[in-house]
């Protein structure tokens, strides 16, 4: 199996953090060198391991918003 590599290109925020340090973030990441997804996954302290997670390009990313924005009100 071939090795998944990544970069983060841009940490957009946290959503939360468990009592062993992992949190959850939305993250700006290029996989295997394609262009940058938004990113939503856990990851342990300094990003050396990472949980299961979905990516969503900039179209999804806009979808999601406008359902959340209907069921999510401040």
């Amino acid at each position: 199996m071939s090795e998944i590599k990544f970069e983060i290109q841009e940490e957009l925020g946290t959503l939360s953090e468990s009592p062993k340090g992992w949190t959850k973030e939305v993250n700006l990441i290029s996989w295997n060198s394609a262009a940058p997804k938004y990113d939503i996954r856990d990851w342990a302290p300094n990003h050396e391991k990472m949980g299961k997670g979905i990516t969503l390009t900039t179209e999804e990313a806009k979808a999601l918003y406008r359902i959340l924005a209907k069921i999510v009100k401040e």
